[in-house]
C-alpha cells in the first residue's frame, strides 16, 4: 500500500509541474516536433519549434532551417532534367533543375563547371543596373549562391547552365533537398539554405533577403550586389 500511495503522489506531482514551464505559457505560434536523442544508451526526446509563417527579414538561421525542412519532401529524381523548346536534357551527375510555380525563378546546379553551387535566373522587378565601365551582356537577374557568398547580377556572355532550359516545377509548400542545399517553394519566394555554411536566402522577384552569416559587402566591378559570410 505504501508503494502505490507513493507512486500516485509522484504522478500528481509530475502532472502539476507539466502545466507550467518557468511560469510562462508555451509559444502560440509554431508547432513542436519531437526528435529522439540518445545518451549513454538512453533515449531522451527533444522538441524543436517550427515557425508556421515564412521567415521574415532578420529571422534566426535556426528558424529558417526549421521552416525549410518542414516543407513537403519532393522527390529529387523528378528534378534531374531540364526542358528547352520541347527538348529534354538529362543533367549529369546529381545536378538538379527546378522552377517556381510563378515562373519567375528558374534554378539549377552545375557540377561540371562549378562545385555544384546553386544559380537562379530571376525576373527581378528592380534588377541592379549594369555597372559603369563594364562591357559584355548584363544579366541583372542572375543570382549565384555557393554558401559563403551570394551575388545578384553579373556579366554573362552565354546562358551557361541555363542553355538546357528549365526544370520541373517545385510546388508551393514543397521542399527539395540536394547536395548541401535544401529549398522550399512559397508564394512569398523561394527559400534556400546551405547546410555546410548555415546560410540561407529568400529569392523572389522583389530581390533577395539573406539569412545567417551572409552580410552585404561591396561588390566587384562586374557584379551588381554581393553578400558574404
Amino acid at each position: 500500500m505504501r508503494f502505490w500511495a507513493a507512486a500516485a503522489a509522484a504522478l500528481l506531482l509530475v502532472a502539476g509541474c507539466s502545466q507550467h514551464v518557468g511560469g510562462r505559457p508555451q509559444a502560440a505560434r509554431g508547432t513542436s516536433i519531437t526528435t529522439p536523442t540518445s545518451s549513454a544508451g538512453a533515449t531522451t526526446p527533444t522538441k524543436t519549434s517550427v515557425p508556421q509563417a515564412p521567415p521574415a527579414a532578420g529571422a534566426a538561421i535556426a528558424d529558417v532551417i526549421a521552416w525549410i525542412a518542414a516543407g513537403q519532401p519532393a522527390d529529387p529524381g523528378t528534378f534531374h532534367s531540364a526542358t528547352r523548346d520541347g527538348e529534354v536534357t538529362q543533367l549529369q551527375n546529381d545536378d538538379v533543375a527546378f522552377t517556381t510555380p510563378s515562373g519567375k525563378s528558374s534554378c539549377m546546379t552545375d557540377s561540371m563547371f562549378s562545385t555544384g553551387d546553386l544559380a537562379c535566373l530571376v525576373k527581378l522587378t528592380n534588377p541592379p543596373p549594369k555597372p559603369t565601365g563594364t562591357e559584355g551582356h548584363w544579366a541583372g537577374g542572375w543570382i549565384e549562391f555557393d554558401g559563403t557568398t551570394l551575388t545578384v547580377g553579373g556579366l554573362h556572355g552565354d546562358p551557361g547552365r541555363f542553355v538546357y532550359g528549365d526544370g520541373a516545377q517545385l510546388p508551393y509548400g514543397a521542399s527539395l533537398k540536394f547536395g548541401d542545399y535544401q529549398c522550399r517553394s512559397d508564394q512569398t519566394g523561394l527559400f534556400c539554405v546551405n547546410y555546410a555554411h548555415r546560410s540561407a536566402a529568400r529569392i523572389s522577384d522583389a530581390g533577395v533577403e539573406p539569412f545567417g552569416c551572409l552580410q552585404p559587402v561591396p561588390p566587384p566591378p562586374d557584379i551588381g550586389m554581393k553578400f558574404s559570410c
